[in-house]
């Protein structure tokens, strides 16, 4: 097989675990020191999306929900996942709604990061929602959300006493605040 990834060589790759949403790889390697090694990716097949529901009050939407594999209640942003293949803004829209019942007239993507990176490719985008409308809430089978409306300096400085630590809502929640010194709320 043999394929150069920077100064790592893949030897050989196994799919060791797979499901609609997550594939897991292990990588035979000869690592940048010249040894043998393994090496474990988990691919993600939908882009992670984040979304910041800000009123013209400055009041934010957040969603509260059990996160299974943490066994706690997690407060965050509304997210979700969005197919690859579409227009990650068609998948913002869907999640605002399935989760808030909130619909914007106005959208603009503030982050784009990549979420563990030494052994995950996932990808986030998180948009910024304004103009909102509110509407009746499409959860899926699998969710139970309780919506928090508060303002977003209160947010901000639960993500300072780690009080939300979702990784996605913190980078969002920290944006929003350099948004607001430049002066751009």
């Amino acid at each position: 097989m043999d394929h150069q990834y920077g100064k790592w060589s893949i030897k050989d790759k196994t799919t060791k675990y797979d499901n609609p949403w997550i594939e897991v790889i292990e990588f035979k390697v000869i690592n940048p020191s010249g040894n043998d090694g393994i090496y474990g990716k988990v691919h993600f097949k939908n882009i992670a999306i984040g979304i910041v529901p800000l009123d013209e009050f400055g009041n934010i939407y957040m969603v509260q929900q059990f996160r299974f594999v943490l066994n706690e209640q997690s407060l965050e942003i509304p997210e979700g996942g969005g197919d690859l293949s579409i227009d990650p803004l068609v998948s913002a829209k869907r999640e605002l709604k399935e989760e808030t019942g909130l619909e914007a007239d106005n959208w603009e993507q503030i982050l784009e990061m990549h979420l563990s990176n030494s052994v995950s490719d996932e990808k986030a985008i998180v948009y910024l929602a304004r103009g909102l409308k509110e509407g009746m809430m499409d959860l899926e089978e699998t969710e139970d959300i309780r919506v928090v409306k508060m303002y977003w300096l209160a947010a901000y400085q639960m993500v300072l006493n780690k009080q939300i630590t979702d990784s996605i809502s913190v980078a969002a929640l920290l944006k929003l605040y350099i948004m607001h010194l430049e002066n751009r709320l």
